[in-house]
């Protein structure tokens, strides 16, 4: 729907009330008053469609990295790359099975205790016992030797150092745990501590003198969780918020006209993707998968909805996924008398309505998705629209992010509609090993088994050299492109909305950090 500047105002007035306002209402000190907007100490508010479901690394850390509360030990380069983070570095023994990381000097967390290694061991042992992506590497021991982690694997694993990079290894005071080691208390080693975290939509921080990276020049931030595209969009048009992070492709054109903003749009490694259960009696027989493949009109759905026809999904990688993205794979395209085709060879034939039935049972399933990705609903739509051009009838379901991998554990998911992101842990790889490993992945592939691809995943969890995985990696997008356990939708823009009150704003194209310390407000 298309606003206004009137019925901006009047929907504004609702929303942020309801959205935002209960949010700052609920803060003493809320920065919100015009004389506090107007000094050098105000409040910066960051909105976001994410929210804080608590303090446990394992489901929130994201929140806690790009907002620069908890840092890991492991950090990322520019190109996406494992670099030093609270590690200076690292080092790995010629067998592969002891890797050394010397811990930088001169760190603290927030409450004053001093960074050392029993400490930062003691937190990676706790999310190794967790659910999260260590828990899926072959470690035998994690250790404290003077001022270096020690991790010992069962057998060589040269993804480590991108695995301590993910969000879910973040670094904690032991402070931070009480005794059965649970979460209550997030004390991290950023340049921003977070002084009240009221889940599920704010987080109240404020500057860390102490940093070792320096001092940031912004004081106070706040982060709020905002689940409607277009009120986020209305928030930065009136200067309730400072950055925007997510905002509807309808709404960029009209952001973009307005002189007190600077949008920035980035191209992630991102994938919007159909999770299908394989095991199911629709989606196990691949010329099915295959059928609501052929269904999809991916650059229409994309320029329609996206506003950029390039984003549709030809491949599971983005050419944002370097040496995964395979030139010359053929594509996955719209064609309609194959996909009826396909499905009349599986057994399914039109019934009164259209839709197709096979011994007595329709072909209907429930689509489900969630909207803190704001494109995700109206895709869904048309995705459901499109799937019944050929005789599938999908309900669509919004929900919680929390649904999707819920009903995968449950086994009770049809299909999902997912945004995938290949850059959470800094290869691939690491994100494929959970979505198409032997028992599959909570946003990856479901009931759907392949000796080859994990014969291929385990080959390329030891090779370091480009040259030597290429073809590993090549054979599996041909698996993938083949067999459909995952079909690919569209691949994904993130647009950053800043109010220009504030310099030093960046779109992270890895989505780790908002890079709150790197802003400072602009002299009226």
């Amino acid at each position: 729907m298309m606003f206004s500047h009137r019925q901006r105002r009047v929907v504004l007035r609702g929303l942020l009330r309801l959205a935002g306002f209960l949010a700052l209402a609920a803060v003493p000190t809320a920065a919100g008053t015009a004389k506090d907007r107007n000094t050098a100490e105000r409040t910066l508010i960051v909105v976001g469609p994410w929210e804080v479901a608590g303090l446990d690394p394992s489901s929130n850390g994201y929140a806690f990295t790009r907002l620069q509360v908890a840092e890991t030990l492991v950090g990322v380069d520019a190109a996406g790359a494992p670099a030093p983070g609270l590690a200076t570095g690292w080092t790995v023994s010629p067998d592969g099975l002891t890797w050394r990381f010397p811990l930088r000097t001169g760190v603290r967390f927030h409450d004053g205790a001093p960074l050392n290694a029993d400490a930062a061991a003691g937190s990676l042992r706790r999310a190794q016992a967790n659910v999260g992506p260590l828990s899926r590497v072959p470690i035998a021991a994690i250790a404290a030797e003077d001022d270096v982690v020690v991790v010992n694997l069962e057998r060589p694993f040269a993804l480590l150092p991108a695995f301590l990079a993910n969000h879910t290894t973040i670094i904690l005071a032991p402070a931070s745990y009480d005794p059965s080691g649970r979460v209550v208390r997030m004390i991290g080693t950023g340049p921003y501590r977070a002084t009240a975290i009221a889940p599920p939509l704010r987080i109240e921080l404020e500057r860390f003198d102490g940093w070792w990276g320096g001092c940031p020049p912004i004081a106070r931030a706040r982060y709020l969780a905002v689940g409607q595209g277009e009120t986020r969009a209305l928030m930065a048009e009136s200067g309730e918020a400072d950055v925007v992070v997510s905002i509807l492709p309808v709404s960029l054109a009209r952001l973009r006209r307005d002189p007190k903003l600077v949008v920035q749009t980035v191209t992630p490694p991102r994938t919007r993707l159909l999770k299908l259960n394989a095991g199911s009696p629709l989606f196990s027989d691949p010329r099915a998968r295959r059928a609501l493949s052929l269904a999809l009109d991916r650059a229409g759905l994309a320029k329609v909805l996206l506003r950029n026809a390039g984003l549709g999904a030809d491949q599971l990688f983005p050419p944002a996924v370097a040496g995964w993205h395979a030139e010359g794979l053929p594509p996955l395209t719209r064609d309609l008398v194959q996909a009826r085709l396909l499905l009349a060879q599986a057994g399914w034939r039109p019934g009164p309505d259209g839709i197709l039935e096979r011994d007595g049972h329709r072909f209907s399933a429930t689509l489900r998705t969630y909207s803190a990705w704001p494109e995700l609903p109206p895709l869904a739509a048309a995705i459901q629209a499109q799937a019944r051009e050929v005789g599938i009838d999908l309900a669509v379901s919004i929900g919680n992010t929390s649904d999707i991998p819920a009903r995968h554990r449950d086994g009770s998911l049809d299909l999902g509609l997912v945004s995938r992101s290949f850059a959470m842990i800094p290869d691939p790889l690491g994100t494929l090993l959970q979505d198409f490993g032997p028992d599959g992945g909570d946003w990856g592939a479901m009931n759907w088994p392949s000796a080859e691809t994990a014969t291929l995943l385990d080959r390329l969890t030891v090779l370091v050299d480009p040259a030597e995985r290429a073809p590993l990696q090549r054979r599996l997008a041909e698996i993938l492109q083949a067999e459909l356990p995952v079909i690919p939708v569209t691949w994904a823009e993130l647009a950053v909305v800043a109010n220009r009150r504030v310099a030093g704003v960046r779109a992270d194209p890895l989505e780790r950090s908002y890079g709150l310390a790197e802003m400072r407000w602009n002299t009226p």
